[in-house]
């Protein structure tokens, strides 16, 4: 810590931070008690409340002008600043405060919207993705201002509140506050690290497409006696269509669909050679069963799949529930899918194209028909640069561990638009979550020493950043 010393008082604001921890888990719990779910139009109360609870927290740490933010009838974000160094480079700092659906709420060791810590971890649902991310930016402000008066660089801040279903209002939200929001680097805290205490700097996200997709047989069910045999059954044809997306390894066998997944570079490949074999750990962490093989081409390290690979998969699926059914042949089936794209593809072609493998695989000339619900391309960079040296010495300062250099096959729509948008700023994606947090899955949880951690990291990304050279 010497070598921050003497240039500012890193060590007191670190001092600070942990002071303030307490406050800022007692902040954090308070958040994820609200089921702020940006899918589910039975909350949006609780996305406009989550969202009023962030700004008050984040004008309690010294931000200024803190509002609230929509464009085109998106849930609210909240935008923060505090723009007094002169001289300094302006740092957005971004998270979302919505969430995701809790899932199966039973299948839960614990209420998903009333946190509990257990060995070190605090579960809940928002704790890793991404509510942790809005506290930390403020837990690190604060501590800041408590023991300088200023910050060393200046700072803006942007709090999501539709990441969870794809940004839909994205491009429109941007157009109404890009000059609000301009800035030097961009810094997310929504992504995650190499494991529990060592700290990963993500440079790749896989893109996302989802469209559901619906069979009709008939107006309505008839009964499986009468008519089972002549009448197609649309859960079966539908069932059919869907296994046929994959082949044996479980790739993507749509026609066409990997002309345009963009080679690995150079360096993309070293990076991807050096790591170790990952796989056991990311099967404990995942919770597959034993024996249970992982799919996609075993020729390919698995960091490669889960980066610079698409995939596919079907998150839910309608027909007719086994509770209450009975002996009759229902007239639909339908299935959400998702694709996740790889660096290089274009997610309109890639939604065209399931579309007409559906429609030439669902049997019996059934009717169908395909919505599509977000598409949103990848995004990579090179991570070099003076922005990305100053995130390697600040998070190794902060774990006292180097960062690995990693993708993840997540997506965040905000940033590959943010980027460009102000001539490819860097982007840092940091974040609080670890493989075993379970993001999006039951019993979320996050980490608090990593949690904290993340936040004297990037207190001490603020000092290399004004003083790096650019």
């Amino acid at each position: 810590m010497l070598q921050y010393a003497r240039r500012m008082p890193t060590d007191k604001v670190v001092a600070a931070i942990d002071a303030g921890f307490d406050a800022a888990r007692e902040t954090l719990e308070h958040l994820v008690r609200i089921p702020s779910i940006s899918a589910d139009e039975h909350h949006v109360a609780d996305v406009k409340r989550s969202a009023q609870v962030t700004a008050n927290y984040l004008e309690s740490c010294g931000l200024e002008h803190v509002r609230l933010a929509e464009a085109g009838g998106s849930p609210p974000a909240v935008i923060a600043e505090w723009l007094h160094a002169e001289g300094a480079p302006t740092i957005l700092l971004y998270a979302h405060h919505d969430v995701q659906p809790p899932g199966f709420v039973d299948r839960w060791t614990s209420d998903p919207f009333e946190p509990v810590e257990r060995d070190g971890r605090l579960y809940g649902r928002g704790t890793a993705d991404d509510k942790a991310g809005a506290v930390a930016h403020g837990a690190m402000i604060k501590a800041w201002l408590d023991v300088t008066g200023a910050l060393p660089c200046n700072v803006k801040v942007l709090v999501e509140g539709e990441e969870e279903i794809g940004s839909p209002r994205l491009a429109e939200f941007l157009g109404a506050y890009a000059a609000e929001l301009a800035a030097d680097v961009l810094l997310l805290a929504d992504a995650g690290n190499w494991n529990v205490g060592t700290p990963g700097l993500t440079y790749s996200l896989r893109g996302l497409v989802t469209c559901d997709v619906t069979v009709s047989v008939m107006d309505g069910p008839v009964h499986s006696g009468m008519a089972g045999g002549p009448v197609p059954d649309p859960v079966l044809a539908l069932a059919g269509a869907l296994a046929s997306l994959v082949d044996a390894h479980g790739d993507i066998a749509i026609d066409g669909f990997w002309d345009d997944v963009r080679e690995l570079t150079r360096h993309e490949r070293t990076r991807l050679d050096a790591l170790p074999d990952h796989s056991e750990g990311l099967r404990r962490a995942w919770g597959i069963l034993d024996g249970v093989e992982l799919a996609g081409d075993p020729s390919v390290s698995i960091f490669e799949r889960l980066w610079f690979r698409p995939a596919i998969a079907v998150l839910g699926f309608d027909s007719h529930p086994i509770e209450g059914s009975s002996n009759q042949i229902v007239a639909t089936a339908s299935a959400r899918i998702s694709i996740r794209v790889a660096p290089g593809q274009d997610p309109d072609r890639l939604a065209g194209l399931l579309r007409t493998h559906l429609e030439r695989h669902v049997p019996f000339n059934l009717h169908t028909e395909l919505e599509t619900h977000e598409a949103v391309p990848a995004w990579t960079c090179e991570p070099t640069g003076w922005a990305f040296d100053a995130a390697e010495r600040a998070l190794l300062a902060g774990f006292e561990r180097p960062p690995v250099l990693m993708g993840t096959g997540g997506t965040i729509p905000f940033v590959k638009p943010f980027a460009e948008a102000f001539g490819g700023i860097p982007a840092l994606l940091l974040g609080p979550a670890d493989p075993g947090s379970d993001i999006h899955g039951e019993d979320e949880s996050l980490h608090l020493g990593d949690w904290r951690n993340l936040m004297v990291s990037e207190a001490l990304l603020l000092s290399e950043l004004a003083a790096a050279p650019r």
